[in-house]
């Protein structure tokens, strides 16, 4: 996942993540990937179109996003 994550914030490429949130919510989120740490990463959400914290221990799924060939400028 790390490797993942990293090459989101280098090459600027949108991630796809399936999410657990605290209340125990399951979403599915599009995401540019800006930091990372070892407890959060925060992203640009393509969802709520705002920089969101996210746990990494909740992310149940990361993936490349291979739906959509349009460029994103966040």
């Amino acid at each position: 996942m790390d490797g993942l994550l990293l090459r989101s914030i280098e090459e600027n490429i949108p991630l796809e993540m399936i999410y657990l949130s605290e209340n125990k919510q399951i979403s599915q989120r599009k995401l540019l990937v800006k930091e990372v740490n070892d407890e959060y990463i925060r992203a640009y959400c393509l969802l709520r179109k705002q920089v969101r914290t996210f746990r990494r221990d909740n992310i149940l799924s990361l993936m490349p996003n291979t739906r959509s060939n349009e460029p994103f400028l966040h």
